[in-house]
């Protein structure tokens, strides 16, 4: 028999005593901004450094890729290739979660990361790229939807899209920085001791997880019950707010096969797939559409790659945060979705003005970006609570094999027709079908109590 440690929310059904006084709705507030500013700012450094880790790939293909000799179908593998060892191993890490804590989770997967993505400085052929690919991502699975668990700890339903929304919204800051950073890198560091600058963008921007994996093994706590910073009622108020003890159990076996039985999993998962796939698209291959605006220099479409990541940022944060004050979800997700479609298909017109296509690209960021804190606001709320933690990780990891299909279909198109143009329109209708699926198949509010 397996004993709690301190990451098993078993306890916490104990810890919420039904004679507490609810908070007036000043105090909660003053509550969620303490707990925000306390665990959110952290968190969002880590998130932006680990996306920076997985898409900084797609900056060192405008210099790799002629230094090693790969086709974009051997490159678009090899980018596939990290999200195969990402899906396997993404449920296992969330229910280790569930059961070590999150401290020693994120310690973990941020170490050995940050190791991995400065290892990738090494490479010199096929197999090594692959090898260290996937070792990536093995080692960073579990982590954003550790997140995704680990914020249902502290917040409830109501809240979450706006949460949510700061961490992608490091998605687009970390597309601001790879532009920044990552250009100036490969093109000012190239020759230094005889190193390309790709080698050095892979070392010095892998070394930040290490350290950062450091930090979180002094700093964050596993939950609200082990927050010294809180007050017992506060501890109270949190338990029975964000429904904690309803996570009791979340590593065993048991919750797993609950997750796999039920339906809507899989409805969640394939409209997480088709969103993700949008997503990752655009991450990774922005800085070649921005080339095929007639931007040649690196360092230019570094600059450029700046514009619709700042602007998908600020959007969808505002996106969220008006899904979260009318309290609905549904038609702010088919919006988003239904108008990223139209944006992406927009690109394949090929305007002349390159501010016009610029906005395009920016419109299309906002809405596909906004979509996902708006899609992250609703599945715990629709899960059996033992089997959050397993549910929210298979969501994630069959959604997430967008990762392996996408660049490598989209590689291939590109190889094939010379043109992105067929791959953005399989591209918008994928968004598309995501939206409908949401609209139409997720009941307005969940059976139970989120």
């Amino acid at each position: 028999m397996s004993h709690p440690v301190s990451g098993d929310l078993s306890s916490l059904s104990t810890l919420s005593p039904p004679s507490s006084p609810a908070l007036t709705l000043h105090d909660e507030d003053a509550l969620y901004r303490k707990v925000w500013l306390r665990i959110i700012p952290f968190l969002f450094v880590c998130y932006v450094v680990s996306f920076l880790d997985r898409i900084n790939i797609g900056f060192a293909q405008l210099q790799m890729k002629q230094d090693l000799g790969f086709s974009d179908a051997m490159y678009g593998l090899g980018a596939a290739v990290f999200y195969v060892g990402y899906v396997l191993c993404e449920v296992p890490s969330n229910m280790l979660l569930a059961r070590f804590g999150a401290r020693r989770t994120f310690t973990r997967i941020m170490v050995l990361w940050g190791l991995a993505s400065v290892a990738m400085m090494a490479v010199s052929t096929p197999t090594q790229f692959y090898a260290l690919r996937f070792l990536l991502g093995v080692f960073e699975a579990g982590f954003f939807p550790g997140i995704v668990l680990y914020l249902t700890y502290w917040f409830p339903a109501r809240r979450r899209a706006a949460v949510m929304a700061i961490f992608f919204a490091g998605v687009a800051v970390a597309g601001v920085l790879g532009g920044l950073v990552s250009g100036w890198i490969m093109r000012d560091m190239a020759g230094v001791l005889g190193l390309q600058g790709w080698k050095w963008m892979f070392a010095i921007e892998g070394a930040p997880a290490v350290l950062l994996g450091l930090v979180a093994a002094r700093c964050l706590v596993d939950g609200p019950q082990q927050a010294s910073w809180l007050t017992d009622g506060e501890r109270a108020h949190l338990a029975r707010d964000t429904a904690a003890q309803a996570h009791a159990g979340g590593h065993s076996l048991q919750a797993l096969r609950q997750v796999l039985g039920n339906p809507r999993v899989y409805l969640f998962a394939f409209i997480y797939f088709s969103l993700t796939c949008g997503s990752l698209a655009l991450s990774f291959w922005m800085p070649l559409m921005i080339r095929d605006f007639g931007i040649t220099d690196v360092m230019s479409v570094s600059l450029y790659s700046v514009v619709p990541n700042a602007v998908g940022a600020v959007g969808l944060i505002l996106i969220a945060r008006h899904s979260d004050r009318t309290g609905e979800r549904h038609r702010h997700f088919l919006l988003c979705t239904a108008g990223g479609a139209l944006a992406l298909a927009a690109l394949t017109l090929h305007l002349p003005s390159l501010a016009v296509m610029l906005a395009i690209l920016s419109v299309a960021a906002v809405l596909i970006f906004a979509a996902l804190p708006v899609f992250w606001s609703l599945p715990p709320s629709y899960l059996p609570g033992a089997g959050t933690a397993a549910g929210i990780a298979f969501i994630s990891s069959i959604g997430i094999t967008s990762g392996i299909v996408s660049p490598w279909v989209i590689g291939q198109i590109k190889t094939q027709t010379g043109s992105l143009d067929h791959a953005l329109y399989l591209l918008a209708a994928l968004l598309l079908a995501s939206g409908l699926a949401m609209w139409l198949g997720v009941p307005r509010q969940p059976a139970r109590p989120a």
